[in-house]
């Protein structure tokens, strides 16, 4: 698998569902102002590739090569949400890996028939 660079930049992920939910309530409220809506759960690149193997059942190397990083660290800070709309996330990163892959199997298996 590669990885650009040494893979120790972090970022947080959001199960796509529960964007969707935080999207929805903050149409049906009264608050207008910008907010987060994200995840805290905070992984290096090299752990989330990791998951993904896990989850996967796969054993791959990590090959670190040269490309973009970005910035060293990005996190989402919830408090504004949590605050106007009594909401947070709570699935967990690996939960909602473990959908997506359950659910990209089934569109492999699909599209294979």
């Amino acid at each position: 698998m590669e990885i650009w660079g040494d893979g120790e930049q972090t970022r947080t992920f959001l199960y796509v569902d529960e964007c969707v939910e935080g999207v929805r309530r903050l149409m049906e409220s009264d608050f207008s102002g910008p907010v987060n809506i994200g995840s805290e759960e905070m992984v290096t690149i090299n752990q989330l590739a990791a998951m993904a193997m896990e989850i996967a059942g796969k054993k791959l190397g990590k090959k670190h090569i040269q490309g973009p990083q970005g910035v060293r660290g990005r996190t989402s800070d919830n408090r504004l949400i949590l605050e106007k709309l009594g909401w947070q996330p709570t699935q967990s990163l690996k939960a909602g890996m473990e959908k997506t892959c359950v659910w990209v199997e089934k569109q492999v298996k699909k599209a294979a028939r």
